[in-house]
């Protein structure tokens, strides 16, 4: 995980843009998702990579329409790969609520 910004749009559900560098080494081991998590683990947006990235590094990806509580003050993103599961560097947003 290299980076997560994210946006609120005007019915409140929120935006992200999450840049992933992960060495993809053909279909059997590739990043496959981002999730955007909430402080209970639970899931509030789940992004599905369907595609190899081995020669776009790192590659940001959006999804848009994610709902976050408004006691919900930060979230952690995560990625994933067909291997290792989620793992690697994980980012926790402060979403200034």
């Amino acid at each position: 995980m290299v980076s997560a910004e994210y946006a609120r749009a005007a019915d409140g559900s929120y935006r992200f843009d999450v840049t992933v560098r992960h060495t993809d080494e053909g279909w059997d081991h590739y990043a496959d998702a981002w999730q955007v998590v909430g402080p209970d683990a639970t899931v509030l947006g789940k992004r599905v990579l369907a595609q190899l990235h081995e020669k776009e590094q790192p590659f940001t990806r959006s999804l848009s329409g994610i709902v976050i509580p408004a006691d919900i003050n930060s979230v952690t993103v995560r990625a994933h790969d067909t291997v290792r599961g989620w793992g690697g560097a994980e980012i926790t947003v402060d979403l200034g609520n």
